[in-house]
């Protein structure tokens, strides 16, 4: 069996679009009647629940920002009772208060199989070992992906975050074959269980990778240094938390669930754009008890693309995202964002997909962009002779796409910090100065 729920995975156009418009009917009800922000929200629109008489009326509803999450906190956007919400889950509140998302006992339930439904897709079955190596605290990555592991029935490891060689003796000694971490502590783990020669004993293949972006250069060095199949996650803790859209088998682009989310790409007008162009990936939770959110702009830049899949499955699909709408950067003027530079360093054979961002203001009030980029072990054996003619190479190549000029630090392959959670790309010093 390779489906979890093929009557969902497989559904007909006609039949989905049913489901879908059953289900926002009751979600947008939910909402008017327990919400007041949304009831507000909708009145001052003139709509009421009764007007939606199909799918594509969800264009016509009020959209929600992550800002109202935080200007409603902790509990004002819950549809239920704090009596019936079972758990929650909160954002660590770096840029103000925490966004708090709340999750009733059917919630669980749905997310646990959203899960088991993800990672069945991926090839993990009842006979695996799945270790699940990131944060179990407020975080939703832990026991949201923990859960799903454990509905599907296979053997499933809590290792957390840190500790890394003990990380790799767990893998080891418990026959790992299945992994879900970052992508950028993967790296750090394949690194580590080299320093230490056990590469060889490991039994992984699977890796299951995501909350931060992650380039096609990245899935290769994975695949090749931990002999696995890495697969790109996506979610968010506004929409359950991680296994909103997973790749399949295929890997060609990530599956995102029609019959749990109405799925929207608007540009920055707000007007859906066209299949195959990018745009900012705009949700509606259709199944969740405790926050549904309308239209909730999730500000992950990506690209819809053909629903059909070689996998059988006929939900809609997402290409892998492209960054976020509001990591940009603007330098002398310049926009920049992170996945331009990344594009860049990953088309050089010479350096490794790891950098950073460091962007400092000089003396004289100008903004200074470095950025420094791990080499490759052997970087000087192609055509590229010297540490100085690699530089300036990279520059002139960052300069083509970002039409600016960067400063470039190249270091060796590891000195870059990798880490068990998120990892640091920019390191914006301008503030303090």
């Amino acid at each position: 069996m390779k489906y979890w729920q093929p009557k969902y995975e497989t559904m007909g156009t006609d039949e989905l679009r049913q489901l879908q418009f059953k289900r926002l009917k009751k979600t947008v009800a939910r909402v008017y009647n327990n919400v007041p922000f949304y009831k507000k929200k909708f009145d001052q629109l003139g709509i009421m629940p009764d007007d939606i008489v199909s799918v594509d009326d969800a264009m016509r509803l009020p959209s929600t920002q992550k800002n109202d999450l935080r200007e409603n906190y902790p509990f004002e956007l819950f549809a239920v009772p704090k009596k019936d919400v079972v758990r929650i889950h909160a954002s660590t509140g770096t840029s103000g208060k925490p966004t708090v998302v709340g999750y009733t006992a059917g919630d669980i339930d749905t997310w646990s199989n959203l899960m088991a439904r993800n990672l069945m897709m991926v090839g993990i079955r009842k006979d695996d070992v799945f270790q699940n190596a990131v944060n179990y605290g407020l975080f939703t990555g832990g026991l949201g992906v923990h859960y799903g592991a454990e509905k599907l029935g296979a053997m499933t490891v809590p290792s957390g975050t840190g500790n890394t060689v003990r990380q790799l003796e767990m893998m080891q000694d418990f026959g790992v074959t299945a992994l879900h971490c970052t992508p950028s502590y993967a790296l750090y783990l394949a690194e580590t269980a080299e320093e230490i020669d056990i590469l060889d004993k490991l039994s992984l293949k699977i890796g299951c990778f995501g909350a931060e972006p992650w380039s096609s250069n990245t899935r290769k060095e994975l695949e090749k240094a931990l002999n696995i199949k890495a697969y790109d996650s996506y979610g968010l803790s506004e929409m359950f938390g991680p296994g909103v859209a997973f790749e399949c088998e295929e890997q060609d682009g990530l599956h995102i669930w029609s019959d749990h989310y109405l799925v929207e790409v608007l540009d920055s007008e707000g007007e859906n754009v066209a299949e195959g162009e990018k745009g900012e990936l705009v949700l509606t939770s259709l199944t969740k008890e405790a926050l549904p959110l309308i239209r909730y702009h999730t500000g992950d830049i990506t690209r819809l693309l053909e629903s059909e899949c070689a996998c059988g499955r006929t939900t809609q699909r997402i290409s892998r995202v492209l960054g976020r709408a509001d990591d940009m950067l603007i330098v002398r003027g310049i926009n920049v964002f992170p996945s331009q530079i990344e594009d860049v360093i990953a088309g050089i054979p010479e350096v490794t997909d790891q950098f950073q961002v460091v962007l400092d203001r000089l003396q004289h009030r100008l903004d200074e962009i470095t950025v420094r980029v791990e080499l490759e072990e052997n970087a000087f054996t192609g055509e590229l002779k010297d540490l100085a003619e690699a530089q300036k190479h990279v520059e002139n190549e960052l300069k083509k796409v970002l039409n600016i000029r960067t400063n470039v630090e190249l270091v060796e392959k590891g000195t870059i910090p990798r880490t068990a959670g998120k990892a640091k790309k920019i390191i914006d010093r301008r503030s303090a100065l």
